[in-house]
C-alpha cells in the first residue's frame, strides 16, 4: 500500500515537529520526505506545515488533515487486518494506553497468552498516566485505554469496569507486615514513597488527606512506579498501589501486600474503553474481548 506512505510521512512529521526527525524515524532522507510533502501540498493546494529555523509546525489546514489523517488510520488498519484475517494470518497491530500498574504483571501476561494463539499480532502499548491515556485515545494514537479512574471524555465507550482497592506495598521486614489488614494511621507512622499527583492512586490518597486531615510522612514522591518499588525494596519504605498492580505472591523482590481497611479509603474504578462507535480493527476487537474475560475474572465487576 504504497500510496499510504506519504500519510505516515506526515503523521510521523507532525509527532516530531521536524522533518529531520521523522526521516529518521521512517528510514528514509529527510529530501525524500520534504519532496513527498511538497507534492502532496500541492496537490492539495494548501500548506501543512510551517517551515521554521528549528524545525515545523502543522498549519490550520495541517491540523484539520492530520487530526482527519488519524482518524481514518484506525479503518485503515481495520481493513488491513480484516484482509488478513481473511487469509486467516490474524495479523495486526493493537494500539493501547494503560496506567502504569498493569504494565508489571496483568498487561504483560494477558499479552503472552493472547499470542500463543495469535504470534502474528503486533502490540503498540504506551504506559502514561490517566489523563494522557484519554488525550492520545481522543487523538486516535490508540484504540483502547485501560486505566483507572479515568478522567470524563464525553465519546467514550466502557468495555469493562472493575472495582480496585489501594494495598500498602512494604518489605516482608516491615513492622506492619505482620497485620493482616493496616490502617492509614499506622502508615502514617512511617516514611511513605508516593507516586506524584498525576497518578489515580495518589490522587485517591489526596481525597482521604483532604477530608481526615490524616498527613504522610512523605520521602519520596515519583511519576515511575519502579522507583517507587526501588525505594520500598532498598529503604524500607511503604507505598500504595492498586491490587492488580501488585506483584504476585512469592515473588523473589520479598515485597509483601497488606489490605487497607475499608474504613479509611473507597475503591475506585478500573476501566477499559474505547471511544464510542469506533469501528475496532480485528485483532484489537479480539483482543479486546480477551482482555473483557480477564478483567471479569477479578473479584468485584461492577
Amino acid at each position: 500500500m504504497k500510496h499510504l506512505r506519504i500519510l505516515d510521512y506526515v503523521d510521523e512529521v507532525a509527532r516530531s515537529r521536524s522533518i529531520r526527525k521523522a526521516a529518521e524515524q521512517l528510514n528514509v532522507t529527510a529530501s525524500a520526505v520534504n519532496r513527498r510533502i511538497a507534492d502532496l501540498e500541492e496537490e492539495l493546494g494548501a500548506t501543512l506545515f510551517e517551515r521554521q529555523p528549528r524545525g515545523v509546525r502543522l498549519t490550520a489546514a495541517g491540523e484539520v488533515f492530520v487530526n482527519y489523517l488519524r482518524k481514518q488510520g484506525g479503518e485503515v488498519e481495520r481493513m488491513k487486518s480484516q484482509i488478513e484475517d481473511l487469509k486467516g494470518l490474524r495479523r495486526g497491530t493493537v494500539r493501547l494506553a494503560c496506567s502504569q500498574a498493569l504494565a508489571l504483571d496483568f498487561l504483560p501476561r494477558a499479552i503472552a497468552d493472547f499470542r500463543k494463539t495469535h504470534p502474528k499480532v503486533e502490540f503498540d502499548i504506551k504506559v502514561v498516566d490517566h489523563e494522557y491515556a484519554m488525550t492520545a485515545l481522543s487523538a486516535f494514537e490508540v484504540d483502547l485505554v485501560l486505566v483507572f479512574r479515568p478522567p470524563y471524555l464525553a465519546n467514550f465507550q466502557p468495555l469493562m469496569i472493575v472495582e480496585q482497592s489501594l494495598v500498602a506495598v512494604m518489605a516482608k521486614s516491615h513492622p506492619l507486615a505482620k497485620k493482616p489488614k493496616v490502617r492509614l494511621r499506622d502508615c502514617a507512622n512511617y516514611p511513605v514513597a508516593l507516586p506524584e499527583r498525576s497518578i489515580g492512586g495518589r490522587q485517591l490518597l489526596e481525597d482521604v488527606v483532604a477530608r481526615s486531615g490524616l498527613a504522610f510522612n512523605i520521602a519520596v514522591e515519583s511519576n515511575s512506579f519502579e522507583m517507587l518499588r526501588g525505594m520500598v525494596i532498598h529503604a524500607g519504605l511503604i507505598s500504595f498501589q492498586i491490587g492488580i498492580g501488585t506483584m504476585p505472591e512469592g515473588n523473589k523482590l520479598g515485597l509483601v501486600t497488606r489490605e487497607i481497611d475499608g474504613r479509611d479509603i473507597p475503591s475506585g474504578k478500573l476501566v477499559f474503553g474505547q471511544l464510542r462507535e469506533r469501528n475496532l480493527p480485528v485483532a484489537t476487537a479480539i483482543f479486546a474481548e480477551h482482555i473483557n474475560k480477564r478483567l471479569a475474572a477479578l473479584v468485584k465487576v461492577v
